[in-house]
């Protein structure tokens, strides 16, 4: 149900407008002035706002203004006295959607709000199948924390600023950074990635900026890095903060001048877009010397924090249905069932790993299905202890003769990865140990199952 957040100081009018959008469906929450109605929007957001003009605390013009800095796409209505009409024309110059004159007809308020609820539900729309078009995957947005972050993305890729995206792991920063280079005036040219967590510290200089053939041990030809790369393109760097502080300081280099200097070689301009990802505090490393605070600012041009799944349970049940169509076209099942149960379920789960841990259960449990039907039973006998979750033959249910060979190995390999991958907050050399195998084998499974993404 589409949700209206009405601010204004009169009681009686609050009543009546609580009434008469009640009736027409929607779904209303009220605020007794200005700073009230910006704290409910920032708590829980709205698809339209409607705002008394003239209050006491922050009136109606400083509300607008509020409101288009924290979420641009939402429409307001304004709500004005008789006489107030020249006002009313300068809140459309600054933004407002449109303005109802007191005393209102019911009628045309329920028309003017939906009339905008429908222009921002269109708004939304739009950005998200022009990001799922360009990205290739699909893009679930039921929440109103996901329809503002989609909002926000779209109306900055276009312009050419460095853009910070922070939130914990598995979110799907990686989703947005793809989302703002599809969105941008280089959409055309190369995305170039490059996961700092995933390259030792002793080789990322050389693989961000490059090296010239002989400058050091190995070096038997020159190589271009990502910075080169990504020159009249965009280079998205996930994991900024596991960077080393000399090399922050040759990326602080190339923020400020555009100049980038190969391992054994002489500077050289580039222009590359960089959007950053991090699922740390960087502000309090850099307090901490952890990171350098003059680059921190230099990230931090337009922050863009992508919402753990917990505070968006609208997009749980949509996600489901993603990965499971996702998952059973690449493991050769057909008309999969998902018991009632098991959605109630993973619905209420907290979900630590995010959205990354909900498409990994979603995976496992295809995998692990004795038939084409995945069910609450299932999921629990999988939620074990984590000391008790690494799977062997003997133990795992064979996801069945209908299934092709490889896909059944590859799903049982992946299981198992990424319930070590998870057990050991995903550190490589961690859970390349547990697994027996080399860091770099390790990485190439991980690329592989898309449990990381290839720099």
């Amino acid at each position: 149900m589409n949700r209206v957040l009405v601010i204004d100081d009169d009681p009686s009018l609050r009543f009546t407008l609580e009434a008469v959008l009640g009736d027409a469906g929607l779904n209303v929450e009220t605020a007794d002035g200005g700073a009230s109605g910006l704290a409910a929007f920032e708590a829980r957001g709205a698809d339209v706002v409607l705002t008394d003009l003239a209050m006491p605390d922050i009136d109606g013009m400083m509300v607008l203004a509020r409101l288009r800095a924290q979420d641009p796409g939402v429409p307001v209505l304004m709500l004005t006295a008789h006489g107030s009409e020249r006002v009313a024309v300068a809140a459309m110059k600054a933004g407002a959607h449109d303005y109802i004159p007191k005393p209102f007809d019911p009628d045309e308020l329920v028309i003017a709000v939906k009339r905008g609820i429908e222009t921002r539900e269109l708004r939304l729309q739009n950005a998200r199948l022009r990001t799922e078009t360009a990205i290739g995957r699909a893009i679930v947005a039921e929440s109103p924390a996901m329809r503002r972050l989609l909002d926000v993305v779209a109306r900055v890729a276009p312009k050419d600023v460095t853009v910070l995206l922070t939130g914990e792991s598995g979110v799907g920063k990686d989703v947005m950074a793809s989302a703002l280079h599809a969105h941008s005036r280089r959409a055309d040219r190369a995305f170039v990635r490059f996961n700092a967590a995933a390259i030792p510290s002793e080789l990322a200089e050389a693989e961000l900026f490059g090296h010239t053939k002989g400058a050091f041990t190995g070096a038997q030809s020159a190589r271009l890095g990502y910075f080169q790369q990504a020159h009249k393109a965009t280079l998205f760097i996930d994991e900024i903060g596991e960077l080393p502080l000399p090399i922050q300081a040759k990326i602080l280099r190339a923020l400020q001048s555009g100049e980038v200097q190969q391992v054994g070689g002489r500077p050289e301009i580039v222009d590359a877009r960089l959007i950053a990802a991090t699922n740390r505090d960087l502000a309090a490393d850099a307090r901490a010397g952890r990171f350098r605070e003059d680059l921190f600012y230099r990230l931090n041009v337009v922050p863009i924090r992508v919402p753990p799944l917990r505070e968006r349970p609208e997009d749980i049940e949509p996600l489901i249905r993603t990965f499971v169509h996702q998952y059973a076209e690449r493991y050769g099942m057909a008309g999969v069932e998902v018991e009632p149960a098991l959605v109630d379920a993973l619905k209420g789960h907290p979900w630590p790993g995010n959205v990354r841990d909900l498409e990994n259960t979603v995976a496992r449990l295809l995998a692990l299905a004795p038939d084409e039907r995945i069910t609450l039973a299932l999921w629990r006998s999988l939620a074990e202890p984590r000391e008790r979750t690494v799977m062997t033959p003997s133990r795992s249910s064979d996801p069945g003769p209908s299934h092709p060979l490889r896909a059944r190995v590859e799903a049982f390999e992946r299981a198992i990865i990424g319930e070590q991958f998870e057990a050991s907050s995903r550190n490589q050399s961690e859970t390349a140990r547990r697994l027996g195998v080399s860091r770099p084998a390790l990485i190439e499974k991980l690329h592989k199952y898309g449990l990381i993404e290839r720099a």
